[in-house]
């Protein structure tokens, strides 16, 4: 399954929410994945080779690529359909490199804030992505996401993004996410996180 992990509006967690999520589905449900990095400032593949220094065996793959190289490596990393390959996506809309990368896609994970300007970036995103691949199904992540946000906010906001895709329960902005390795997910963290991909991926890929 090729799920990518975007949204046009930089900082709301895409890198961390795609390590986090191949941490679960690698060392929690023991499955089979791979990311390819292709943010500009590749910090997952940083992680992963600052990680590989201090641990064993990586228990995932973390695989730099760029738009023009997307598709070698899309196609030497797609062999296996139990194989789930997440792609953490750059921050941009005006490439046409990034066509093969939405066609690509089964699933697209979409962090989102509380925002106008977010939420206006998270439409548009969707909006585009949709248009290129119309059979893509997206799932909107609630990330980061302060005590204080006002509810009559977040409810405007979910009626809206419900006319697109399907809204998971929130993530709220916690420090022990900058504790997180490419080999582990802090304890503190698993009765936050594991439940929201539960609901993205136990019925996708473990429920027959």
């Amino acid at each position: 399954m090729i799920t990518i992990i975007g949204n046009q509006k930089g900082g709301v967690g895409k890198s961390t929410l795609a390590v986090l999520a191949a941490n679960y589905i690698t060392i929690a449900r023991k499955s089979k994945a791979s990311i390819i990095d292709m943010d500009y400032q590749q910090s997952i593949s940083q992680k992963f080779d600052k990680a590989k220094i201090l641990e064993n065996e990586e228990p995932y793959e973390v695989v730099p690529a760029t738009l023009e190289s997307f598709p070698i490596v899309y196609h030497v990393l797609n062999q296996n359909a139990d194989h789930v390959l997440l792609i953490d996506l750059p921050g941009k809309l005006d490439d046409d490199g990034l066509l093969p990368v939405f066609e690509s896609a089964d699933l697209v994970i979409c962090p989102f804030a509380y925002d106008e300007f977010t939420y206006q970036s998270t439409v548009l995103f969707t909006v585009v992505l949709k248009k290129v691949n119309p059979r893509v199904e997206v799932v909107f992540v609630p990330n980061r996401i302060k005590a204080n946000a006002k509810f009559e906010i977040m409810t405007e906001v979910n009626v809206q993004l419900q006319k697109l895709g399907k809204i998971t329960a929130p993530i709220p902005d916690r420090v022990d996410f900058q504790r997180i390795t490419t080999f582990h997910t802090p304890v503190s963290l698993i009765p936050v996180i594991y439940p929201v991909f539960e609901e993205i991926f136990a019925e996708r890929l473990w429920k027959k």
